[in-house]
C-alpha cells in the first residue's frame, strides 16, 4: 500500500499547499465593538494534548476508577463535559477545540482496538478516540510521537476514520521530502461585524520518532526540527491571509532531549519555536506531560510575547487559549492572548460518550479480566526502585528467555545474555493465585518492543554507572528514607533500568559515575573486554533516556511483539509464575560497601 494513501494534497481541494478552509457564522459576543467605535472580536481556543487512550475515568490496570494522590480524573469523557460548558458560555461558533498529540497509544481500551480487535481488520470497527473526538467536535489534532507506535497502516486507518484532520507539519514522506499530513488547517471565523477572521493551526510532531519509532517508520517518513518546519509554514500561513496563527506541538518546552546528541533536533522544543520564530500568537504544548496553564515567551525579532499553555495529561486539563482582535489599519490585529487550564476532575461524564463507548469499555474489561495463569507467591513493585524485587526478575527472565530462544543457532548464541527493566509502575503486583490478562499488562504499561545489543563488559559497567544517577548521593552512617532515595535529578522511575545476568552493587555514598563494585558474572569478576548480549526494549535501545553505547551497539535480533503481550504470552503457555525459577538478589545498594538494606 502506497505511504501516502490519503497524502495531504490529495485531500485538500482548498489550495495546493494543503489549506482545510472552512467558515461558520459566529455568534456574537457581548461586547463586538469597543471604545471609540473600534471594531473587536473575541474568540477562545481550547486544547488537549496526551489523551493516550483515555475515553472514561478508569483504570483498566486496576480495574477500578482512575485516581492519583491529587484526586485527578482522566478521560475525554469528562473533557466533553468542559467542552460544552465553554462553548455555552462563549458561543459555541466562538470557539474552536485541538490537540497537541499522542491520542491513540496507552490504555488497554486503544491496544485493543490496534491489536485484539484492530480497527485495520475487514470491516474492523472504528476507534474509539475517533468516535469520542468526532463526537465532541474536535477541529484539528497534531500527531504525537506514539501515533505511531503501532505502524502506518493503523495511523492511516485512524486518520481516515476521525472528521478533523491529523497535523505533522514536520513528518515527511522519506523519499518526496514532502508532507506526509496536512502540515497546517485553516479556518474562518465570521464576526458580527461582517469581518471574517482567519485562524491558522499549524501541527508540528516529535523529532524523536525516528529514533523511538525507527522499525516503524525509518525509510518511510522522516521528521525534521520544529523550529526549522515552523520557520518555513508560519510565513505561509501569514501570507494567505491568517490572522491568527497557533501551533499544536507535541514537543515540551525545556529545550531539552532525552536522546542527546544523537538527532541534530530538539525534543521539548515549544518554547525555542516561540522565542525565534516570528508570527505565532500561542502555542498548545504536548509530549512533556506537565501542566502549564500559562507561560508567556518573547520573541527576538518582534518583542511581541507568544503564549504557551500545557493541559496535563490523559484528559485531566483542559487549556483555554482566550484570543483579542481589532480591527485597525486594514486588517485584524491580536490584541490580547491569555491562558488557562480547567480541571476535569471538577465535572461529571458527558452521558453522550458514555452511551456512545460504554460497549467498547465493557469490551476490553472483560478481555484484560481473563485469567491466563497462576502465580505460586504474591510480588509487587512497591520496593522495586530500590531494592531487587522478584516482580522485575519476572520482566528480566521473560526477557532473556526470549532472547536466548531467538538467538540459538546463531553466531552469537554462546554469548551470555544479560536482560534490563524498570519499575514502570509502584502500584504493580501479581497475586498468589489465579492471574489475569490486566495484571501481567500491569507490569508494563509502554507498547515497547524487544531487541538483542552487543555490549562489551566495559560498556555494560558504563551503562550500569549512568543507571545509577537515578538515586541521591547518599553519606554512610544514618538511616536512609527511601522516599528521598530515588529520582535523584528528576530521573523518573522508567530511566533506571535493574540488569540481570549478573551481580553488582551500587554504592550511593559514592558520587555519580563511581557507584558500580563487584561487578560479576558467573562469579568472576567481569573483563573490560568480555562480551554479552543485551535484552533491551527499544525505547532504550534506540535512544530513549539517553544511555551510554547502547544506541550505537550492534543489533543481532528484533521483533515488533511489544513486551508485554511477550510476558502475557509467556505465562499462558508455561500456566504458573514459579518465582523459584527466577526471583534472586542480583544487585543491591550498598554505603561504603555496607548494605543499605
Amino acid at each position: 500500500m502506497p505511504l501516502n494513501r490519503r497524502t495531504f494534497l490529495g485531500r485538500t481541494a482548498a489550495t495546493s499547499a494543503g489549506v482545510a478552509l472552512a467558515s461558520g457564522a459566529a455568534a456574537a459576543p457581548a461586547e463586538a465593538r469597543g471604545h471609540a467605535g473600534r471594531e473587536r472580536y473575541e474568540f477562545t481556543v481550547m486544547g488537549t494534548t496526551d489523551l493516550h487512550g483515555n475515553v472514561f475515568n478508569w483504570d483498566y490496570f486496576t480495574d477500578a476508577e482512575f485516581d492519583d494522590a491529587a484526586h485527578n480524573d482522566v478521560g475525554l469523557a469528562k473533557i466533553s463535559t468542559l467542552v460544552e460548558q465553554v462553548r455555552k458560555e462563549k458561543g459555541r461558533r466562538n470557539t474552536l477545540l485541538i490537540d497537541a498529540g499522542d491520542t491513540i497509544q496507552g490504555t488497554q481500551l486503544s491496544y485493543y482496538y490496534a491489536k485484539v480487535d484492530p480497527i485495520t481488520g475487514s470491516g474492523g470497527p472504528v476507534h474509539p478516540m475517533a468516535q469520542a473526538m468526532n463526537l465532541i467536535g474536535y477541529d484539528a489534532a497534531a500527531l504525537g510521537n506514539h501515533e505511531f507506535n503501532y505502524g502506518i497502516p493503523v495511523l492511516r486507518k485512524f486518520e481516515e476514520q476521525c472528521d478533523f484532520p491529523l497535523l505533522g507539519a514536520n513528518a515527511l514522506d522519506a523519499k518526496t521530502q514532502r508532507p506526509a499530513f496536512a502540515p497546517y488547517w485553516m479556518t474562518r471565523l465570521r464576526t458580527p461585524c461582517g469581518r471574517g477572521v482567519k485562524v491558522a493551526v499549524l501541527g508540528l510532531t516529535n523529532p524523536g520518532i525516528a529514533i523511538w519509532d525507527k522499525a516503524n517508520v525509518q525509510g518511510k517518513m522522516v521528521f525534521p526540527g520544529l523550529e526549522e518546519q515552523a520557520a518555513k509554514w508560519v510565513p505561509r500561513l501569514r501570507s494567505m491571509g491568517a490572522d491568527v496563527v497557533l501551533v499544536a506541538a507535541h514537543s515540551g518546552s525545556s529545550g531539552t532531549s532525552s536522546y542527546g546528541d544523537q538527532l541534530p533536533y530538539v525534543e521539548n522544543a515549544a518554547a525555542l519555536v516561540a522565542e525565534r520564530v516570528a508570527g505565532i500568537d500561542a502555542i498548545l504544548v504536548g509530549h512533556a506531560h506537565v501542566e502549564i496553564p500559562e507561560r508567556r515567551v518573547v520573541n527576538k525579532e518582534t518583542g511581541r510575547e507568544v503564549v504557551l499553555s500545557e493541559p496535563l495529561k490523559w484528559g485531566q486539563r483542559l487549556t483555554l487559549f482566550d484570543i483579542g482582535l481589532e480591527w485597525a489599519r486594514g486588517r485584524w490585529q491580536v490584541e490580547s492572548v491569555s491562558s488557562k487550564v480547567l480541571n476535569s476532575a471538577a465535572v461529571a461524564e458527558d452521558e453522550r460518550i458514555v452511551r456512545l463507548l460504554g460497549d467498547e469499555h465493557r469490551k476490553v474489561v472483560g478481555y484484560v479480566n481473563q485469567v491466563i495463569g497462576t502465580s505460586t507467591a504474591a510480588m509487587a513493585a512497591t520496593e522495586a526502585p530500590y531494592k531487587d524485587a522478584p516482580i522485575i526478575d519476572f520482566i528480566n527472565h521473560v526477557q532473556a528467555k526470549t532472547v536466548k530462544a531467538a538467538l540459538a543457532g546463531t553466531e552469537h548464541a554462546g554469548l551470555p545474555v544479560l536482560s534490563q527493566a524498570s519499575c514502570f509502575s509502584r502500584t504493580a503486583r501479581i497475586p498468589a493465585g489465579e492471574v489475569t490478562i490486566r495484571q501481567v499488562a500491569g507490569l508494563y504499561p509502554f507498547e515497547n518492543t524487544l531487541e538483542a545489543r552487543v555490549l562489551t563488559g566495559a560498556q555494560v559497567k558504563d551503562y550500569l554507572e549512568f543507571s545509577a544517577r537515578y538515586y541521591a548521593q547518599t553519606p554512610a552512617g544514618g538511616d536512609v528514607d527511601p522516599s528521598k532515595l530515588t529520582n535523584a535529578g528528576d530521573t523518573p522511575d522508567y530511566n533506571y533500568d535493574a540488569v540481570s545476568g549478573l551481580t553488582y552493587e551500587i554504592d550511593i555514598a559514592k558520587p555519580v559515575g563511581s557507584r558500580i563494585a563487584a561487578l560479576r558474572f558467573d562469579g568472576k569478576p567481569v573483563e573490560g573486554s568480555a562480551r554479552f548480549v543485551l535484552a533491551v526494549n527499544n525505547y532504550r535501545a534506540s535512544g530513549g533516556g539517553n544511555f551510554p553505547h547502547v544506541a550505537a551497539a550492534q543489533q543481532v535480533w528484533a521483533n515488533s511483539e511489544e513486551i508485554r503481550n511477550t510476558i502475557i504470552a509467556w505465562v499462558k503457555a508455561k500456566g504458573t509464575i514459579d518465582g523459584a525459577g527466577f526471583a534472586s538478589v542480583d544487585w543491591k545498594l550498598t554505603r561504603d560497601g555496607t548494605p543499605v538494606f
